[in-house]
């Protein structure tokens, strides 16, 4: 009889930290698993700084920022992962369940705004992991961020896989007034049932849609992720994705190709036997011929692009969707120029 895997969960397992010489493994089946194990444990942390420089020449962006560290949402391809070694935890399981909150981030922010000689830039919030991810619901940092980048009346980039962006209309809205922010969807199926797989605790595809809906009625810039494209997963669905999101009013949309780097690599591996063992081999191949043979690819040069016939089905595919659903559409270029770094201290004179 198969065992029943915990709702909600990507990871099938702890994979080995290779910072540790330890091994340790943890199954999410239920009959293996203690209740309380399986509940998210959120641990404050309190850093001493929250902007980082962006230095990837491949990244169109000058800072990022992070609110928390770990991701509940349970995505098995996320490319951030293996930043939870650092911390001393797996890739795995832990990744998802164990959230660092950085607590006093709001506070690191205005820090840097304060900065003497400082010039602004639009910063990306989120870029590791995501900035609205459930616990954002009670422990509310990314609003309190919004809110200091609105009264500093600074440019923001808000990326996230969740609909709950849309509880923020209120200061997004006046953010967008002043062109001072855009919201990028992640959005890699449309197909409910392999949403539910790929990334359990996301917004369910409904849920997306319609906050693309809403984000845009409010006036705030949409643009869709369509990522990663994971071939024999979702590559079949380019151009029913990109017609439904125009539709929606989104304004752009891009897409990456799927990497299995380092400790990615057997945290996919695992989810893929478990929920689609019969197209496991296949899907594996197919995601080598994007990286020369490989599973994962750290050059900066070839990652975005890969290569060989899959590759460039992709490429194309995307560049006849974009041509017919978004010909005459474009995201905003958001102002520096009503950025004032005393002006968080004179609003709250009043």
């Amino acid at each position: 009889m198969k065992k029943e895997t915990i709702k909600g969960q990507g990871a099938v397992s702890n994979v080995h930290n290779h910072f540790e010489k330890n091994r340790y493994e943890q199954s999410i089946y239920q009959d293996d698993y203690e209740e309380d194990i399986a509940k998210t444990q959120v641990i404050p942390i309190f850093p001493k700084t929250i902007v980082n420089k962006v230095k990837s020449p491949d990244l169109h962006m000058a800072y990022s920022m992070n609110p928390y560290q770990g991701c509940e949402h349970g995505c098995a391809y996320c490319y951030a992962r293996p930043t939870h070694e650092y911390w001393g935890y797996s890739a795995g399981v832990d990744f998802e369940r164990v959230i660092l909150a950085k607590k006093n981030a709001p506070e690191l922010l205005e820090q840097f705004f304060k900065k003497r000689g400082y010039v602004p830039e639009s910063i990306l919030l989120s870029g590791n992991t995501d900035c609205y991810q459930p616990v954002e619901r009670k422990m509310q940092i990314t609003r309190r961020l919004l809110q200091v980048f609105l009264d500093y009346r600074h440019p923001v980039n808000i990326l996230t896989k969740n609909a709950l962006v849309t509880r923020d209309i209120d200061i997004l809205s006046q953010l967008a007034e002043k062109n001072l922010v855009t919201v990028s969807l992640s959005i890699p199926t449309i197909n409910e049932d392999l949403r539910r797989k790929l990334e359990p605790r996301t917004s369910s595809v409904n849920t997306k849609l319609k906050a693309i809906e809403t984000l845009t009625q409010n006036g705030i810039p949409v643009h869709i992720m369509v990522a990663p494209m994971i071939p024999g997963l979702n590559t079949m669905e380019i151009l029913p994705i990109v017609k439904t999101i125009a539709e929606k009013g989104a304004l752009a949309c891009g897409y990456t190709l799927v990497r299995l780097n380092d400790t990615v690599e057997p945290v996919f591996k695992e989810w893929l036997a478990e929920h689609y063992p019969d197209r496991q081999d296949k899907v594996l191949h197919q995601i080598s011929t994007l990286h020369g043979g490989k599973l994962g690819e750290k050059s900066v040069a070839k990652r975005r692009k890969g290569e060989g016939n899959i590759a460039d089905m992709i490429h194309t595919s995307f560049k006849v969707a974009k041509q017919k659903y978004f010909a005459n559409k474009e995201m905003p270029k958001l102002t520096t120029d009503l950025f004032d770094g005393t002006k968080g201290e004179q609003l709250r004179l009043f």
